[in-house]
């Protein structure tokens, strides 16, 4: 009971100090709940939201963000996104600190939550021990018809029990301060920063890389521990999950020697030390993205992992082109992002290779957006005298590879008034900007700090020349099937045009 209470003193203490800090209004965040797909393709909720966020502001031109990916229960999330913020904004840091502290510090604040949460569950773990050991002897050489009823009840508390300690989390954390950005991440989440040049380009970069069982890094740790790596790959998952760091979960930081993947480790083998990096934000004109391991997986799954990167950045940049309230355009790029999903389930074009048990549905999705100065709605907006971009999906072919994914490019439409039978009449354009009569262009460029790969796409029109033999076909009436997706670019028209005589649309 002293445990207990003290636990709960210092529970409602932590509380009312994260309360009193500010929350970031840099920042937006979109989440959707999971779902499973039934065969008439409505999509069910299977299990409460699992996910967590934090964005607040501190003291000292000092920020945190985080996104936090639940499993097994929401318990671990949320914990974590309350005193996380307790261990690093609560005095800890300072603009006098340099990356080394900044990183200890980073690193102890991992390390004291996870110490700090096994602590709240050491009596129910003590309970269900000792239950664990009364129900052994009592069940020897009994049937299941055959055991008492003493012994049902005991059953039904240890799955009370194990419902209450079970669960853990993944995170990618980011701290701004002395204007640098630090990424700490555990287990799958993904961190994106995209940088924004003078001439319109967007530069993606990934952060790290995922901790799961196909990080050859990852593998070589867990070798160095005495774990067979080849078995570690060949299974994909440990105790259920592919992630080798992660927070809580009792079952591999406690009992790991339980678990025949694990048993031969010398030390615990699954960790919740972050691997942390960090970049100059000094000039940088873009955005950050943090996502939970169930968004980035669900645009994947539909469209296949060689341009995920690029897509989101695009998606992003075409809602930041659309709206100024980062919330919303968060939310709109999940809400994107579910639809894709669900339409690659519908039509059986899941991309990845384990499909046939995950496509059939998808996890909880985060996505955290934070704004580094980048240009305005309505610096986007007015490409030309009174007009406005309107996003068009085309999917294309990367040439280095056989897969397909789609980029969404900006179509520069003139405003109402400048339209005579369909010509611009617009007495001054800016130079190099489109008009109706040019093609739409758009460039990205991506980059990942682990492997140093990168791709780039340009408004040539390179990646849509050579459609092979895929090359649509025309139908018994002679017409092509429609390959570039307008219906978003029909919609935003529609609504900003309401007079029929400007009404586009298939007819």
């Amino acid at each position: 009971m002293a445990a207990q209470r003290r636990s709960l003193m210092q529970s409602q203490q932590h509380q009312s100090w994260t309360d009193d800090l500010p929350l970031c209004q840099m920042c937006g965040v979109g989440t959707a709940t999971n779902c499973v797909y039934g065969l008439d393709g409505k999509a069910t909720q299977s299990h409460p939201n699992e996910d967590g966020h934090l964005r607040f502001r501190g003291e000292d031109g000092c920020f945190l963000y985080g996104v936090f990916n639940g499993y097994d229960g929401s318990r671990v999330a949320s914990y974590v996104s309350q005193f996380l913020t307790a261990e690093l904004l609560l005095g800890q840091l300072n603009s006098t600190h340099t990356d080394d502290d900044v990183r200890r510090l980073l690193t102890q604040a991992f390390s004291g939550v996870e110490k700090s949460f096994f602590k709240t569950i050491d009596d129910a773990l003590a309970v269900k021990a000792d239950l664990a050991n009364y129900l052994s002897p009592h069940n020897e050489g009994t049937g299941y018809h055959q055991v008492s009823p003493q012994s049902q009840k005991v059953q039904e508390r240890l799955k009370e029990l194990e419902q209450e300690v079970s669960g853990g989390a993944t995170a990618v954390v980011a701290l701004i301060l002395n204007s640098k950005l630090y990424l700490a991440n555990v287990g799958s989440n993904r961190a994106l920063l995209c940088k924004s040049s003078s001439d319109g380009q967007n530069q993606v970069q990934q952060i790290g890389r995922p901790h799961n069982t196909d990080n050859e890094d990852e593998l070589q740790r867990l070798a160095d521990l005495g774990v067979d790596p080849a078995r570690v790959k060949q299974a994909g998952q440990i105790a259920g999950q592919s992630s080798t760091r992660t927070i809580g979960d009792y079952r591999v930081k406690l009992n790991y020697t339980d678990i025949d993947l694990l048993s031969g480790a010398k030390s615990q083998p699954i960790i919740a030390e972050p691997e942390i990096h960090w970049n100059q934000l000094d000039g940088v004109t873009g955005f950050l993205l943090l996502m939970s391991e169930g968004l980035i997986r669900a645009l994947e799954e539909a469209h296949g992992p060689e341009q995920a990167n690029q897509e989101m950045v695009a998606m992003v940049a075409a809602e930041l082109a659309q709206q100024s309230d980062l919330g919303a355009v968060a939310q709109a790029v999940v809400e994107r992002v579910k639809r894709l999903h669900h339409d690659a389930y519908a039509s059986g074009r899941q991309r990845t290779p384990r499909c046939t048990t995950r496509c059939i549905r998808h996890e909880d999705m985060t996505l955290l957006l934070r704004n580094l100065d980048y240009p305005p709605v309505d610096g986007l907006l007015t490409p030309t005298q009174g007009g406005r971009i309107y996003p068009v999906s085309v999917p294309y072919s990367n040439s280095q590879s056989t897969s397909k994914t789609s980029v969404t490019l900006s179509l520069v439409m003139p405003s109402q008034g400048t339209l005579t039978n369909g010509t611009n009449t617009a007495s001054t354009v800016e130079e190099g900007t489109p008009t109706p009569g040019q093609s739409p262009t758009a460039t990205l460029q991506s980059t990942n700090t682990q492997t140093q790969s990168s791709s780039s796409s340009s408004g040539d029109g390179s990646l849509f020349r050579q459609r092979g033999s895929q090359a649509a076909r025309p139908d018994e009436t002679g017409h092509v099937p429609p390959y570039v997706d307008f219906s978003q670019f029909y919609r935003l028209w529609g609504g900003d045009h309401a007079d029929a005589h400007t009404a586009l649309g298939p007819q």
